[in-house]
Order: C-alpha cells, then structure tokens, then sequence
C-alpha cells in the first residue's frame, strides 16, 4: 500500500511540475486524470498493476 501511495505523490508532483513549466493546460491535466479513472475500472487493471509492481521490484533490486 505504501507503494500505490508513494506513486501517487510522485505522478501528482509530476503533473504539477508539466503544468507550471512545460505548458500543460490544466484541462489536459483533467483529461489525463479521467483517463487514469477509467483505466482503473477497466480489464487492463489488472496488467497495469502487475506491471508497475514489477518495475518497482525491478528498482528496488538495484544495487547502488
């Protein structure tokens, strides 16, 4: 759970930062986060989690 909270600051802030400096519209911004809803309900859900857990392992892994 930590994980999926840690995402979502991270993407939030990122969002943010596309907003005051690369010129996204804060409609694009909506857009994007209505995407992510439907996304959540939809059957790719599932992938799209296994996915990103997988990642996360794969640079929790790394060795510095």
């Amino acid at each position: 759970m930590a994980l999926s909270i840690s995402a979502v600051v991270l993407l939030a802030i990122i969002v943010v930062l596309l907003v005051r400096k690369s010129g996204l519209k804060g409609g694009h911004a909506f857009v994007c986060v209505l995407l992510g809803f439907y996304l959540a309900s939809s059957s790719v859900a599932p992938t799209i989690t296994e996915l990103t857990s997988n990642v996360a392992g794969m640079i929790g892994d790394i060795q510095f």
